[in-house]
């Protein structure tokens, strides 16, 4: 099972693939079900969807190790009852939020509960390692998990490995009246190192080659080949923060008084310096003190760096912090990094965010695909989002930059995990054209195709050329169609994997597109081996989530510091207004192509081996289409001239 870092590196499209660390993201029914009749309550989704009966390889060792975490369910149901009124714009109860200490004593597990839940794991044989008021970590013999758990743990064919997973759904006493949520380990696919390691040096360089135009279109080459009727301007260097507020609508506000939280795995060790040089060196607003914090795992609580290929999410840090600063000046930022890029690390950073109540709104990108999920997990996150939605915390993920997230040479599709998840904002991505005095010109949904010059420079390769990249979105085939986009969401997205309709993503977007992407400052290592401030542009939905964190941090100052909370059900209803830009991949026409020129430098750092010249076609992301209304690129579409206006309170007669 692998995850991903949904991020593409100035339009390389490098999403790097990472092993998942803990059990799965995506779940269709929520929670557990309970099974009266044999005494036993099934937990939903425990079983894998690589643990086929032709993958079965017999019965695992019952001397097997194992080390699962019981999440414990609380009141399940009034948590989500209560999630929902309290984020309808049209409940009585909207806005109505608790505090996190008020949240766990009215739907956590109780005392009673936790030590009912402590006594049915040890009297099966499994040992108590750890615990708190959410989960109870257990280690064990797979003799002792199968008694524990009511099932048979056998060994399985997945890939060129061999891993031991559930042989059938996982279930708890019904004793224990619901208390447990979902447990997760019983499969020992890949997971987290058992040793601690230390952080690895900054990522290896990537510099952006010129020419450049300082605004969309503002530089065009005319001795290059034509595109679609006409010459194609080069890219831009990076979106400045001024330019990216001006297109969604800032106005005066500057997120003052908010506070966005960020989680990613690991931390890089140069943020605070890198993000004031970057506002410094781009006119940008100082950091004022205590105004960006870290909460990290204490130095030594690292793992699997390695695997989770630490080094690459320093970049992802830098992006999401220094976007957010440069929509919301103002806001306070607390960057939350996770020990690993698992799963249960993951929720432990944003149950960090919840339980200490550290900010109102949460970008978060990183993610997996459906395909490759094993349900488990999912009924946890969502504790975690509904928890967080309770008080008044609303949870953004990026979308993904892979399109249709093609997964086999069939075409079947698939979408982006834990953004599929009814509880959470999806955000998808367009490229964005920011004119002459930072005027908004047009989006199209992001989607690239790429032709290099050819060697005569008479033409472009293989024009349009192929897709490289592009915003992820579509329909889930396990998460059901959410109430808010009932109306909203066509029948023909909702129900195209069948007759039922299904969760569909985005919910919103904005600028993802590297090639018209936003400026960064990171340190890096440079083929030298010396490790230097560098400025880079950079993008993907990993950009568009940030960008839409910091709108709703202005949006949440111009509500009075009212928290938005879970934006969804307010999202959906401002769909059709001038709250939003509606986005097309053809702004300019139906039939009318869009393009600009890209320069790379051959080796990725200096001109010492030569330049690449390419076209970037706008517009084709893979099968989706950014199309008029509601679609399964931009969603909704991206915040508009009067989005963050809109939150402002109603003047009282």
């Amino acid at each position: 099972m692998r995850f991903e870092r949904k991020r593409a590196r100035a339009g390389l499209a490098m999403a790097a693939t990472l092993p998942l660390v803990a059990g799965a993201l995506v779940l269709g029914a929520q929670g557990a079900n309970a099974d009266t009749s044999a005494g036993r309550q099934l937990l939903s989704g425990t079983k894998p969807a690589w643990a086929t009966a032709h993958a079965d390889k017999g019965a695992a060792s019952a001397s097997g190790k194992v080390t699962a975490r019981v999440y414990l369910a609380g009141d399940a149901q009034g948590l989500a009852a209560y999630a929902k009124a309290v984020s309808d714009p049209q409940s009585a109860t909207y806005a109505h939020y608790l505090t996190a200490a008020q949240a766990q004593a009215r739907f956590g597990a109780t005392a009673a509960q936790r030590e009912a839940v402590r006594s049915w794991l040890t009297s099966s044989g499994l040992k108590v390692t750890g615990s708190n008021q959410h989960f109870l970590t257990v280690t064990g013999t797979v003799k002792s998990a199968e008694k524990a758990f009511g099932t048979q743990l056998h060994n399985y064919a997945k890939g060129s490995h061999t891993y031991h997973a559930p042989a059938a759904t996982a279930s708890a006493p019904a004793s224990l009246k619901g208390a447990v949520l979902t447990v997760t380990g019983l499969d020992n696919a890949p997971r987290q190192a058992t040793h601690d390691d230390t952080l690895p040096p900054p990522e290896a360089a990537f510099v952006n080659s010129g020419p450049f135009s300082t605004y969309y279109g503002s530089n065009v080459d005319k001795k290059l080949p034509s595109a679609y009727g006409s010459k194609a301007a080069y890219t831009i260097q990076g979106y400045s923060g001024d330019q990216l507020r001006a297109a969604y609508g800032a106005g005066k506000y500057t997120g003052a008084g908010v506070t966005v939280a960020i989680t990613d795995a690991y931390a890089s060790p140069n943020i605070v310096s890198d993000s004031a040089r970057l506002a410094k060196d781009t006119g940008g607003q100082k950091y004022r003190k205590g105004q960006l914090t870290q909460v990290t795992p204490a130095a030594d609580g690292y793992n699997s760096v390695d695997e989770c290929g630490a080094s690459g999410w320093y970049g992802e840090e830098s992006l999401d912090v220094e976007s957010v600063h440069a929509v919301a000046p103002d806001a306070d930022i607390v960057y939350v990094g996770a020990a690993s890029c698992g799963d249960d690390d993951l929720l432990d950073a944003l149950q960090k965010v919840v339980d200490n109540h550290l900010a109102t709104i949460v970008s978060n990108s990183w993610g997996d695909v459906e395909a490759d999920a094993t349900p488990d997990s999912q009924a946890a996150y969502d504790q975690v989002f509904e928890t967080g939605a309770v008080e008044g915390i609303g949870f953004y993920f990026s979308s993904g930059d892979d399109g249709d997230d093609a997964i086999d040479e069939n075409g079947a599709t698939d979408v982006s995990t834990p953004s599929d998840s009814q509880w959470a904002t999806s955000v998808g991505g367009t490229s964005l054209a920011v004119g002459k005095n930072d005027k908004y010109l047009w989006e199209t949904g992001w989607g690239t195709e790429r032709a290099p010059l050819s060697a005569d420079g008479k033409s472009w390769d293989g024009f349009p050329g192929p897709f490289t990249s592009g915003a992820g979105g579509g329909t889930s085939k396990l998460v059901g169609q959410p109430y808010y986009q009932r109306g909203v969401v066509p029948d023909s997205l909702s129900k195209e994997n069948g007759s039922t309709a299904m969760r569909v993503q985005p919910d919103i977007s904005a600028v993802a597109d590297p090639n018209t992407g936003f400026l960064v400052g990171e340190t890096m290592t440079f083929p030298d081996g010396t490790a230097k401030y560098n400025e880079y542009r950079l993008g993907g939905t990993s950009l568009a989530s940030p960008v839409i964190a910091g709108v709703q941090a202005l949006a949440e100052q111009a509500r009075g510091g009212v928290p938005i909370g879970f934006a969804n059900p307010g999202i959906y209803s401002r769909y059709g207004t001038s709250s939003f830009h509606d986005v097309t991949d053809h702004p300019l026409g139906q039939g009318q192509g869009i393009a600009n020129v890209r320069v790379d430098y051959a080796n990725t750092t200096d001109a010492s081996e030569g330049t690449i010249t390419s076209l970037r076609t706008f517009g084709a992301d893979s099968s989706l289409h950014a199309t008029v209304g509601y679609d399964n690129v931009t969603g909704v579409g991206t915040p508009g001239t009067d989005y963050v206006k809109s939150y402002k309170p109603a003047k009282k007669n």
